[in-house]
């Protein structure tokens, strides 16, 4: 037992001086710095990576078409989207003058008419009672007439006193009032003089009243029907006619870009339906208020339109020039890629083999062409055709390296 004992005190004494060597060798090395063990690999030295680059052989170069980077003017503009309407400044609401029935129908919507073309005839009381009150009138002051003409005679035959020849006298100027006071009335309804007289001739009367186009444009709408009875200036009107020699553009700006719009500004319209054609204008109205919810205001656009190509509802768009044009280095866009990440990049070459992926900062683009602030300068040589090919296949060998 005691030897046992004794083997035992001995290993623990061993032990720990084991422990404090290892102890002092530890704090040893912090005092020299960070320990050093055998066991432990040697840190890998990271080296400087180079831009991202592809290689291609000759047949893949002949799929990619290189250029210079140039120069390229950049018009400084603003624009919106919006739709044509009629320029309702130039169409006009059309009402009979006087109640009545239709009974005739001579347009449709989309017809072009002349101004004083007939749209459409009622069959007017109001007419009616004028057109009779005139032939009364007019029989009323042949029969003065003949009353007057038989006083005079008496009266110079001194069968007559001269009161009777005074009352012959203001009656007949009292008919001749009334005549001419009836054809005006008649004249009111778009009666000429020559029918006036034949109708009193006559002795007929036409109900039929003509409603006319006060201007020279398109039908743009129509609610007439046969049958209908129409009153003076009650909706909805039975014609619409618009001058479509002008329409309107109406829009929606975003609030930062109001300081950059002012009334009688020239603009340029493209409507989806001609893309390569461009109609001109100006700006009519801004509005003075700003939609709380969506933060733009409203814009309204006067455009010239000639040959009538414009309808209500198309899609369009407008650009402005707010600033002089800059020069500045530019690239086609099929030259720039958009990665993953958002950056933009384009694809660098010294010996049109070896193709370096740059990126560059996009500013303006116009006309297929991209404004660079920043990452190229003119001169450089890049792919302008087969980027996109080029970002794939060095996507390909990234991700098999990985």
């Amino acid at each position: 037992m005691r030897l046992e004992s004794k083997t035992g005190r001995v290993s623990a004494a061993a032990a720990a001086g084991a422990f404090i060597v290892a102890a002092a060798a530890y704090f040893a090395g912090l005092a020299g710095g960070q320990p050093k063990l055998a066991a432990e690999p040697a840190p890998a030295k990271v080296e400087n990576k180079a831009d991202p680059s592809v290689e291609l052989t000759e047949k893949q170069v002949a799929a990619i078409k290189v250029e210079p980077a140039g120069e390229h003017v950049f018009s400084i503009e603003k624009g919106a989207v919006g739709s044509i309407d009629y320029n309702e400044d130039m169409a006009v609401q059309v009402f009979t003058n006087y109640q009545g029935r239709i009974i005739g129908l001579f347009a449709k919507v989309g017809d072009n008419v002349k101004k004083d073309q007939t749209l459409f005839t009622i069959d007017s009381p109001d007419l009616l009672q004028a057109e009779s009150t005139l032939i009364a009138a007019d029989g009323v002051l042949l029969m003065t007439t003949r009353v007057l003409n038989r006083q005079k005679a008496l009266f110079a035959a001194g069968g007559a006193a001269q009161k009777d020849l005074d009352q012959a006298i203001s009656d007949q100027q009292t008919a001749e009032g009334a005549l001419l006071a009836a054809r005006n009335a008649v004249k009111v309804f778009g009666r000429t003089d020559v029918e006036i007289d034949r109708m009193v001739t006559q002795r007929k009367v036409e109900s039929t009243l003509v409603v006319a186009s006060p201007i020279t444009g398109r039908v743009t709408a129509r609610s007439a029907a046969p049958g209908l009875f129409v009153q003076p200036g009650n909706p909805p009107p039975p014609f619409i006619v618009a001058d479509l020699s002008t329409m309107w553009m109406l829009a929606y700006v975003i609030e930062s870009d109001i300081p950059n719009f002012h009334l009688e500004q020239e603009v340029k319209v493209k409507v989806t339906a001609y893309p390569d054609h461009v109609f001109k204008g100006k700006i009519t109205t801004i509005g003075t208020t700003v939609d709380p919810n969506t933060h733009r205001t409203f814009i309204r656009t006067e455009i010239l339109d000639p040959e009538h190509l414009l309808l209500s509802g198309m899609y369009a768009s407008f650009v402005i020039e707010t600033g002089a044009p800059v020069r500045a280095t530019a690239v086609p866009s099929t030259a720039v890629v958009r990665e993953s990440d958002g950056t933009m990049t384009v694809f660098v070459t010294t010996d049109g083999l070896k193709f370096v992926k740059r990126i560059v900062e996009i500013g303006l683009r116009r006309d297929g062409y991209n404004q660079i602030l920043k990452g190229l300068k003119p001169g450089e040589m890049i792919a302008t055709q087969g980027a996109l090919l080029l970002s794939n296949i060095l996507a390909l060998r990234t991700s098999a390296t990985d």
